[in-house]
């Protein structure tokens, strides 16, 4: 019996699929600065949501948001465990979890994940997808897999851009083969990031902070809010910086901030002495690190805030380039933050990941380490334990190479796991 079989289809419980209806309503919404104050008719989504939402609450004997502007105030004031579903799994949801930051106002990582992350007709459209397909495209096109590494390298590193730096990206040779994403995919930045006549970046993500109050400053990445309050970055003046620009969202919480992730694993392997190639294969996988002796690890960083949805999303990591051994890397702070983070993803992780083991970086880097110093027991080994065992089947090269099948055809779908990271 698989792992999947072990577990109710959560998904397809019908308070799951009425909350994804509420998380896209949300995202559809989230524009609209009041509520109360907005022209009829709502967007349909938001009225089949409110509609659904009323008619379950009815069921359950509770009562209902009187219209979208409170199941709004539900989305932001109201932990989803706390809602009147009685129907949904148990411990699917605890007391942080909101569809709307409560501070910020700003839809919640988790919203995105339940309406844009979950499982829908849709999936297959995500802007982020498309943008990130198209440029392995435009760069296999034209045989620059190092256009395409200074491509994803642009979106972890430059999120936003001053007039300045928005011409010197443009003159970079590098990014010829996907000049025409560059020019869709970095927007101007709204009126709204602005006070007094300033712009202010985070320092740990790069990416522009929200004001929230006459001082405040809010960062919309989880992993900065979880390390306290946001640390000043750049500054940036508008009358001396010109038009300023920054990644579409989809990219910023879905490529940028897991890419994050990423480039500081890089840097800890490179600093151990490990040799670290980024995105091999025009992204079959995140990061491939050669030990000294050979011996291959691919790793993929995943950065969702739920650990279920991320166990249903589990598959094997790609063959090629072939390697000893893989995991799913999540940053510690998700653990951290989520009582049984690991545990829930082990338990909806199915059939098809083929055992996929998910470890905190810090746990990955630890094995590094132990594994340099020739260490080759269970704390050393990031693949799949053998059937029936607790430790590996020995040092080295395992017999099998741990080089899982490839049942998906490498120009369509290589690299989908580089933007399935929030």
């Amino acid at each position: 019996m698989t792992d999947q079989q072990l577990v109710p289809d959560w998904l397809s419980n019908p308070e799951v699929v009425l909350l994804r209806d509420v998380a896209t309503a949300v995202l559809h919404l989230a524009a609209v600065g009041d509520l109360d104050a907005f022209a009829l008719p709502y967007p349909s989504s938001a009225q089949r949501a409110l509609d659904a939402l009323v008619l379950q609450c009815l069921r359950n004997g509770a009562t209902p948001p009187a219209g979208v502007p409170e199941m709004m105030r539900w989305a932001r004031a109201r932990p989803l465990s706390s809602w009147p579903l009685d129907q949904l799994p148990p411990d699917l949801f605890d007391t942080a979890d909101r569809l709307i930051d409560e501070g910020s106002g700003e839809p919640a990582q988790l919203c995105h994940e339940l309406a844009v992350r979950g499982y829908g007709d849709s999936t297959g459209r995500q802007y982020d997808r498309l943008v990130i397909h198209e440029a392995m495209r435009a760069c296999r096109a034209m045989s620059a897999p190092e256009s395409y590494t200074a491509f994803r390298r642009l979106l972890v590193t430059r999120p936003v851009l001053t007039e300045e730096e928005w011409v010197e990206v443009s003159c970079d040779l590098f990014l010829d083969p996907v000049r025409f994403l560059v020019e869709e995919i970095y927007a101007p930045v709204p009126a709204g990031f602005r006070r007094d006549g300033s712009y202010m970046c985070c320092h740990r993500c790069l990416t522009l902070l929200h004001p929230v109050s006459d001082t405040g400053w809010w960062c919309e990445r989880d992993q900065c809010r979880h390390r306290g309050p946001a640390p000043h970055g750049r500054e940036l003046v508008a009358a001396q910086v010109g038009e300023l620009r920054q990644l579409r969202k989809p990219l910023r919480l879905f490529v940028t901030g897991p890419g994050q992730a990423e480039t500081s694993l890089e840097s800890e392997l490179r600093a151990l002495g490990l040799t670290v190639e980024m995105w091999p294969n025009f992204d079959s996988y995140d990061v491939r690190v050669t030990f000294p002796d050979g011996h291959v690890w691919a790793v993929d960083v995943k950065d969702w805030a739920h650990p279920a949805f991320l166990g249903r999303s589990a598959t094997a990591v790609r063959a090629e380039p072939p390697y000893d051994e893989a995991c799913w890397v999540v940053p510690e702070f998700r653990v951290r933050a989520r009582r049984d983070y690991l545990g829930s993803y082990a338990r909806e992780r199915g059939a098809q990941a083929g055992g996929l083991r998910l470890l905190t970086d810090r746990q990955l880097v630890r094995a590094a380490r132990l594994r340099l110093s020739g260490d080759r027991g269970p704390d050393a080994f990031i693949g799949p334990l053998p059937t029936g065992t607790e430790e590996p089947s020995g040092p080295g090269r395992r017999a099998t190479g741990n080089r899982p099948a490839d049942n998906t055809t490498p120009a369509e779908d290589a690299g989908q796991d580089g933007v399935d990271d929030a």
